[in-house]
């Protein structure tokens, strides 16, 4: 077992299985002259129980790295890991069941389904797995995430922040293996956005959740137990236990 310290936290890494990872990951597009290396050769581990940040300028390979890893995306060459399953390997059927009962997705754009209710579209994923899911824990989900009055709403009956903790309490209704979140809090305004952060700290922090996030924001990121920095499709750099000023710093340096 490694334990990382710094002045502010100590990081303790389990000598276990990472949650998910990725080897000489590889993904081009186009070919010859309009040949693009999004991701090259791009090996990295995302611990349990931890949330770990993807940042870098745009371009860097960011959001084709979190979409390969979770399934979304498939690489050109290399492999990608959820637990001890490699992507690679799996038909259509096996990907959509690994996804369907052990990732959890938060996008952007909340990707609720507009004719159904909240409570209804948290449910969704458990409902077309046949599955009716832990009742306790989905009510603590809600309860934690304040919607627990919004339930039979519609989404075009909720606010941004509330459609993105119904987005976040769907991802964590099935309680899946580990949390895919890109641009998590990109449409919310900064109140909305801390709000869902901080959720996503609780849910890693007394939920044992993996959570991996795709952003820009320094603030966002400084949630984060650990930041992998990504340009031209490589990493770069790492940061642990990072704060805003810190990553602010660290970004600032991709212009050099």
């Amino acid at each position: 077992m490694t334990v990382l310290v710094t002045e502010e936290r100590v990081l303790t890494e389990p000598a276990f299985a990472p949650a998910a990872r990725t080897v000489d990951a590889t993904k081009i597009y186009g070919k010859d002259q309009t040949e693009v290396r999004a991701l090259d050769g791009v090996t990295v581990e995302f611990a349990r129980g931890a949330m770990t940040a993807i940042m870098g300028p745009s371009g860097s390979g960011k959001s084709t790295l979190l979409h390969c890893i979770a399934g979304l995306d498939t690489l050109t060459a290399g492999q990608a890991f959820i637990g001890d399953a490699d992507l690679s390997t799996l038909g259509d059927n096996a990907l959509t069941i690994l996804r369907r009962d052990h990732v959890g997705f938060v996008f952007q754009a909340y990707n609720l389904v507009t004719t159904l209710t909240a409570d209804e579209n948290i449910r969704l994923p458990l409902l077309l797995a046949g599955k009716k899911g832990d009742t306790a824990w989905i009510a603590k989900v809600v309860d934690t995430l304040g919607i627990a009055d919004r339930l039979q709403h519609h989404p075009s009956e909720l606010s941004g922040g509330q459609q993105q903790r119904v987005a976040v309490a769907r991802a964590l209704a099935s309680k899946p293996e580990i949390i895919f979140a890109d641009e998590p809090t990109g449409n919310l305004d900064s109140r909305a956005g801390a709000e869902v952060l901080g959720f996503m700290r609780r849910a890693v922090d007394d939920m044992s959740q993996t959570i991996v996030m795709v952003t820009h924001d320094p603030v966002a990121a400084s949630h984060a137990d650990r930041i992998v920095f990504l340009a031209d499709g490589k990493i770069v750099d790492e940061m642990y236990h990072p704060t805003a000023a810190l990553v602010l710093e660290r970004m600032k340096r991709f212009g050099d």
